[in-house]
């Protein structure tokens, strides 16, 4: 690794109506190392990305590039000097072959005509020195998502690109493939590329980067090398304070034996079976199980999102009907979805529109929406739920993931449920942000809300939970209580293990 600047932000500063995203940020990214760029949403870091690739390029301060200054009017300026990235949701053409994709719009020509033949072998090269098991001239919609990351990365590599840039790429891989992603990145710096690497998990950080820069609140907080940084130092320069056992219960003993849920043999054919459960009042159970284990088939199907084929739910000892999202609401049950996006608020409206979908009756007087109460009841979540921008009128879709997801919390606190179903509540939400969920969480449980947690985040399972079900491939293989959860005895059922010998 060199010691030389490829890349350096000068006194960055980039204001949106409203709100300053970057302010006055300074640092250097060395040639050939993997630069790692972290914070909290909101921070900042999608933003100064965004002007290095030339997709914002009014604001204020410089961006020098191997000592010159750099002035690109759009993302194709940035490619053309060298600089790509490979984005957390890749977005390709499904009917065109993959060599069509890498190449689009730097096809080479044969007189007028693509030179398909060419296209295809220089494309293969690089699929070659990736190690992708497939070929150029194969279609797009037959690829894994890990194999379109790769694709994406032969993109930059078409380029001949000297920065490449990775947003959250592990986010949907699985663990061979981001094992074989890290190859590819070691590959690409040995070649004397330059990675800058976003990632909200800190253990791919410590494997993979030389060095961390942590942006906090859009100001620059600090640049560390990865040897010398502790966990719990970058958390705290992340956060401004310290979140050392965020997933841990500060107040437990709110468990009450009265029942407010029950589940019996819940079934969808071909997705999940006989799942039975209980639901204490004051409690948090907790949903574990590897992907595809349907965990989140069962709570949408006691919800109403989804469809049931047999079984019973029984709310404070009463039999319900809940086919509907409505009647699940009528019944005191509340979802807080893991895909926020497309299922938690709708794109065009407002903090306070998203925030009153589901109580408009609460709002309603003879018809008429009562706008005022609605923007009331906003600003009283937004200052519980530490909303930011705390504007009742900002676009949701505008905010960072963490502030989406208090968002959609606030709509579903808004309707005074006894039940509320947390989907992965912190998925693609920063330390920080983390933290004040799980504050939140057992704030509920204090005003004598019960709440099932559906997660993938082990620490956080054994940290929140009460009790925990863990399902195996649509059945529940067992059920586990607070001083019999560790990492190992859930994995062993989660992978199917029977029961085990003591």
């Amino acid at each position: 690794m060199t010691s030389n600047p490829i890349i350096s932000f000068k006194a960055i500063t980039k204001t949106f109506p409203g709100v300053k995203a970057l302010e006055n940020i300074s640092y250097d990214v060395l040639e050939g190392e993997v630069h790692a760029l972290i914070g909290e949403n909101g921070a900042g870091k999608s933003t100064l990305l965004n002007i290095l690739h030339g997709i914002y390029n009014e604001y204020e301060g410089e961006v020098w590039i191997s000592g010159q200054k750099a002035a690109f009017k759009n993302a194709q300026d940035a490619i053309e000097a060298g600089i790509s990235k490979v984005h957390q949701e890749v977005s390709l053409i499904a009917d065109l072959t993959v060599g069509q994709n890498v190449a689009l719009g730097h096809e080479p020509k044969n007189g007028p005509f693509i030179d398909f033949k060419t296209l295809h072998a220089k494309v293969d090269v690089i699929l070659k020195r990736l190690r992708c098991k497939f070929k150029s001239t194969d279609l797009v919609s037959t690829l894994s998502t890990g194999e379109m990351q790769m694709l994406s990365i032969a993109k930059a590599l078409f380029h001949e690109s000297r920065i490449i840039s990775f947003d959250e790429p592990t986010a949907a891989l699985t663990e061979n493939e981001t094992r074989a992603l890290f190859e590819i990145i070691r590959e690409l710096k040995a070649n004397g590329i330059t990675v800058i690497f976003i990632s909200h998990r800190l253990d791919e950080l410590f494997q993979i980067s030389d060095r961390i820069t942590v942006l906090r609140d859009g100001k620059y907080v600090g640049t560390y090398h990865t040897a010398e940084i502790t966990r719990q130092k970058l958390i705290q320069s992340m956060v401004g304070r310290d979140v050392a056992a965020f997933a841990e219960r500060k107040k437990l003993g709110l468990r009450t034996n009265e029942v407010v849920l029950e589940v019996k043999n819940l079934s969808r054919t071909g997705v999940f079976e006989n799942v039975s459960f209980h639901l204490n009042k004051g409690e948090i159970l907790g949903f574990s199980g590897l992907v595809g284990s349907k965990r989140t088939d069962v709570v949408r199907a006691v919800f109403g999102a989804d469809p049931k084929t047999s079984g019973d739910i029984y709310v404070k000892g009463k039999k319900v009907k809940i086919h509907t999202p409505k009647q699940g609401l009528k019944h005191g049950i509340g979802l807080i979805p893991e895909n926020r996006k497309t299922q938690g608020f709708i794109h065009n409206l407002t903090n306070a529109e998203n925030m009153g979908l589901a109580s408009l009756k609460k709002f309603s007087r003879l018809g008429f929406i009562n706008r005022k109460r609605k923007v009331e009841s906003c600003r009283h979540f937004t200052k519980e739920l530490q909303l930011n921008p705390k504007d009742p009128y900002y676009m949701t879709y505008n905010l960072s993931g963490g502030n989406q997801q208090k968002v959609v919390l606030g709509k579903w606190l808004t309707t005074d449920v006894d039940v509320l179903i947390f989907d992965e509540p912190t998925k693609g939400v920063d330390v920080g942000a983390k933290a004040e969920i799980y504050r939140l969480m057992e704030d509920l449980l204090e005003a004598g809300k019960s709440i099932i947690m559906v997660s993938s985040e082990l620490p956080e399972v054994i940290g929140m939970s009460d009790r925990v079900m863990v399902m195996h491939e649509g059945k529940v293989i067992k059920e586990l209580n607070r001083q019999e959860l560790d990492e190992e005895t859930i994995l062993h059922y989660a992978m199917g293990g029977m029961e085990q010998k003591s």
